[in-house]
C-alpha cells in the first residue's frame, strides 16, 4: 500500500468516525506535498465540504486533529485554504521500510491479465546492426520489462526484413563486384560483408543508373522462386543471421518470437485480394494496387506494384493479422524510429477499412534518432556507426577510465575484463534509455563512461559500494535487522521515502512507455544514498541495533537497484 494509498484509507475513517459519513478511501484525493508547504503529503479538503457542511478550514483542522489523536503514523498537520498537509511520523516509515524489505516481488505490480507484443530489432539483411539500432533494441527489450513489471504478460517479436530491393542491392553488387567474397575468405563478420555489398552498390548505381533494373529483375526473379538467386539469397543471408546472432548475444538481447518476410509477405498480399474484393482498394490500369486515404486527409497508398511485387506495408498488414489471430493480443506495440510515423498512421487506417476493429489496439512507440557529435548517420555512404565498433569502443573507454581511476585495483585480469564489458555495457545502455523515447538524442561515449554524474557506472559503482560495505560487516559477523525502537534519521526517511515510490515510478514508466523515468530514479536512489553514506557511519556505529537497521536499509536499497537496472537490461558488480 502506498503512503496516499494509506492515507486515504485513514482520512475515509477520519470522516466517518467525525462526521458519520461514509467516503469511500478511493474519493480521497492525496498527493505529495508542495515543496513550500510543511508535510509529506496532501488531502484536498474541497470534495469532502459538501459532508462536512463546515468551511475548508474547520474540515481540515477537524480531520487532522483526529488523525494525530488514532493514528500514530500521522505526527503533525496543517490545513491551508482548504489543502491539509500531513506529516507521516517515524513509526509509519520504519513499518514501510519493513515491508519492502521483507518482500521480495518489491515493485512488480499485480497481473493485469492484459496480452501485449512488443516488435523491435526487425532489421534488413542488407548490414549489419548500428547504433540506431542499438537504442531500438535497447528500448524494445526494456519496454518490454517494463510493461512485464507492471503486470502484463509480454511477447518480444523481431521481424526480420530479409526480403525486397534492398536485399537485391546487396546481393546484385557481390555478384558483380566481391568476386566470390564470403567471411571467412575475408575475415569479416557476415553482416559487414553484407553491408559492405550495400555500400558498394549505392557507388554503382551512381555509375549506372540502370543497375536498379536488374535489382527490379532480381526480385521478380527472387518472387518466382529462381534456383539460383533463392541459393545466393540464402547464402547471404546465412551470413547475416550469423553476424546478428553475435551482436544481440553481446548486447543482451532476446525474442521469443521471430517473424521473417519472405514468409509473411504473402499473407499481406492475401489481404490486398480482400481488399480489392470489398471494394476498399483499387486496381490502376497499370496493374498496380493502392489504397485512397485522400478522403482522411492522406494520399494514395501503394500495395502492390504493377509486377506483382508486394511493397513494405504489405507484409506488415499480413503480420499484424496474423499476430493478433495467433496471440489474441490485447495490444501491439511497434518499436520504431519517429521517421515511420506516417507509415503507421496508414497501417492502422487501412487495417480499420478492412475491418480489423483491433487495429486501435495497434500502438507505434515512435523514439527519436540518435546522432553523433559529428553529426547523421547514413547506411548507403557507408557512414553509419555498427554496433559492434560501439559496443568495442564502450568496453576500451571502460577500462581506459577504470584504470585511469584505480577502482579496479586488487582484481584479477579476468574479473577486470568481465567488469570492463558490464562496465561499458552499462555505460551504453544507461546513456541511451535515460533520455525519454520521443526526444532525439546525441550518444558521446566518453561522457556516458563518467563514474560521477547521471550515468549507469555511478549506479553500478554505488551498489558496489553497498556490497563492498555488506562484505564488511559478513567479516565482523554483522547481522541486518530492524528494531520496531529503533528511530530513523531525517536522512533515513528520505531514503525510505525513495524506495516506497519504486511501485509507482515503475507504473508511470509502464504507462509511458518510457524506460527513461526508472533509469532517472535509478539515478536519484543512487545519489541520495552517496549523500547518505558521507554523511553517516554505517559500520563506525556504535549503537548495535541502528547499525543492524543501516545495514538492512542499505541492502533493501542495493535490490531496489538491481531490479530497477534489470529493466534496463543493465547489470550491477559487487565489486568495482
Amino acid at each position: 500500500m502506498t503512503p496516499e494509498q494509506f492515507l486515504a484509507a485513514k482520512a475515509s475513517e477520519a470522516v466517518k468516525a467525525i462526521y458519520g459519513a461514509s467516503v469511500e478511501a478511493s474519493a480521497m484525493q492525496v498527493s505529495v506535498t508542495r515543496k513550500e508547504f510543511e508535510g509529506d503529503f496532501t488531502l484536498v479538503v474541497f470534495p469532502l465540504l459538501r459532508v462536512t457542511r463546515q468551511s475548508p478550514d474547520a474540515t481540515g483542522a477537524a480531520i487532522g486533529d483526529w488523525l494525530v489523536a488514532n493514528c500514530p503514523e500521522v505526527s503533525a498537520y496543517n490545513s491551508v485554504k482548504g489543502f491539509l498537509n500531513l506529516s507521516l511520523s517515524n513509526v509509519y516509515w520504519r513499518e514501510a521500510l519493513a515491508a519492502i524489505a521483507g518482500d521480495p516481488a518489491f515493485g512488480q505490480l499485480p497481473a493485469t491479465g492484459r496480452r501485449v507484443m512488443v516488435e523491435f530489432s526487425s532489421p534488413n539483411t542488407n548490414k549489419p546492426l548500428h547504433l540506431g539500432h542499438i537504442r531500438n533494441n535497447l528500448l524494445g527489450a526494456s519496454v518490454s520489462d517494463l510493461l512485464k513489471a507492471a503486470g502484463d504478460e509480454v511477447i518480444k517479436a523481431t521481424l526480420v526484413n530479409d526480403r525486397g530491393v534492398h536485399i537485391c542491392k546487396s546481393m546484385y553488387a557481390w555478384q558483380q563486384r566481391f568476386d566470390g567474397a564470403t567471411p571467412e575468405s575475408t575475415g569479416k563478420k557476415g553482416d559487414h560483408l553484407v553491408g559492405d555489398c550495400y555500400v558498394e552498390y549505392a557507388r554503382m548505381e551512381k555509375e549506372d543508373p540502370s543497375a536498379i533494373d536488374k535489382v527490379h529483375e532480381m526480385l521478380v526473379k527472387w518472387e518466382e522462386g529462381d534456383p539460383a538467386v533463392r541459393a545466393l539469397w540464402e547464402m547471404m543471408n546465412g551470413w547475416v543471421f550469423a553476424g546478428f546472432e553475435q551482436t544481440y548475444k553481446a548486447l543482451g538481447i532476446t525474442f521469443d518470437r521471430t517473424y521473417y518476410e519472405h514468409e509473411t509477405y504473402l499473407l499481406g498480399k492475401e489481404l490486398v485480394q480482400r481488399g480489392l474484393d470489398m471494394g476498399v482498394f483499387v486496381k490502376d490500369p497499370d496493374g498496380s494496387v493502392w489504397c485512397d486515404l485522400t478522403a482522411d486527409g492522406l494520399d494514395r497508398k501503394l500495395l502492390l506494384r504493377s509486377d506483382g511485387t508486394s511493397v513494405y506495408i504489405t507484409q506488415d498488414l499480413g503480420t499484424a493479422e496474423r499476430r493478433f489471430s495467433e496471440y489474441r493480443l490485447d495490444s501491439h506495440i511497434y518499436v520504431v524510429g519517429d521517421e515511420q510515423n506516417y507509415h503507421f498512421q496508414v497501417l492502422k487506417l487501412i487495417l480499420k477499412k478492412l475491418g480489423f476493429d483491433w487495429a486501435d489496439q495497434i500502438f507505434h512507440l515512435s523514439y527519436g534518432m540518435v546522432e553523433l557529435p559529428e553529426g547523421k548517420m547514413k547506411s548507403r555512404e557507408g557512414t553509419v556507426v555498427d554496433a559492434d565498433d560501439l559496443i568495442e569502443k564502450m568496453y576500451e573507454e571502460a577500462k581506459a577510465t577504470s584504470e585511469e581511476s584505480g577502482k579496479l585495483d586488487g582484481i584479477s585480469d579476468e574479473e577486470k575484463e568481465r567488469l570492463y564489458r558490464q562496465i561499458g555495457l552499462g555505460a551504453l545502455k544507461y546513456f541511451i534509455l535515460k533520455v525519454d523515447p520521443k526526444k532525439k538524442m546525441l550518444f558521446n561515449p566518453k561522457e556516458s563512461i563518467d563514474f560521477n554524474g547521471n550515468t549507469g557506472p555511478f549506479i553500478q559503482y554505488t551498489h558496489a559500494r553497498i556490497c563492498s560495505i555488506l562484505r564488511k560487516a559478513g567479516e565482523r559477523g554483522l547481522t541486518s535487522a530492524l528494531n520496531p525502537a529503533v528511530e530513523l534519521s531525517p536522512k533515513e526517511v528520505r531514503l525510505v521515502k525513495i524506495l516506497g515510490a519504486y511501485p509507482q515510478k515503475v507504473a508511470e514508466a509502464a504507462a509511458a512507455f518510457s524506460p527513461a523515468v526508472i533509469a532517472n530514479y535509478g539515478y536519484d536512489l543512487a545519489k541520495e544514498f552517496n549523500q547518505y553514506y558521507h554523511e553517516t557511519p554505517i559500520l563506525k556505529e556504535p549503537d548495535e541495533e541502528v547499525l543492524k537497521m543501516r545495514l538492512e536499509l542499505i541492502s533493501t536499497l542495493a535490490g531496489v537497484l538491481r531490479r530497477g537496472m534489470k529493466i534496463l537490461g543493465i547489470d550491477l558488480p559487487d565489486r568495482m
